[in-house]
């Protein structure tokens, strides 16, 4: 299995609560792709860091292997929410890849 990390900071432009609509309509997009896009094992993003975290979210997930993480990268789900939902919000991204 693979796993997918990554971990992102918003656009300082946005007020609290448009942060808070726009992590809650990432969760929404990326986990909804699990039964949309085939080889994810698990998809979690969570929203709600500690006071001590200096990012704004964070997507864990799980493909079967490698080929299925670079099915997803360009599978026309994943790239509607990514399109729609994350790169207009986000300044910054940083992505780790691995095996388990």
């Amino acid at each position: 299995m693979v796993k997918h990390i990554i971990i992102w900071t918003l656009k300082e432009e946005y007020s609290n609560q448009e942060k808070a609509d726009i992590k809650k309509g990432i969760k929404e997009g990326l986990e909804g792709l699990k039964d949309k896009v085939p080889g994810i094992v698990d998809i979690k993003v969570y929203i709600d860091g500690l006071a001590s975290s200096n990012t704004d979210l964070m997507l864990d997930s799980t493909f079967t292997d490698e080929e299925a993480l670079k099915g997803y990268a360009v599978h026309p789900e994943h790239v509607a929410v990514a399109n729609g939902k994350v790169r207009p919000f986000t300044k910054l991204r940083s992505c780790f890849d691995f095996e388990v």
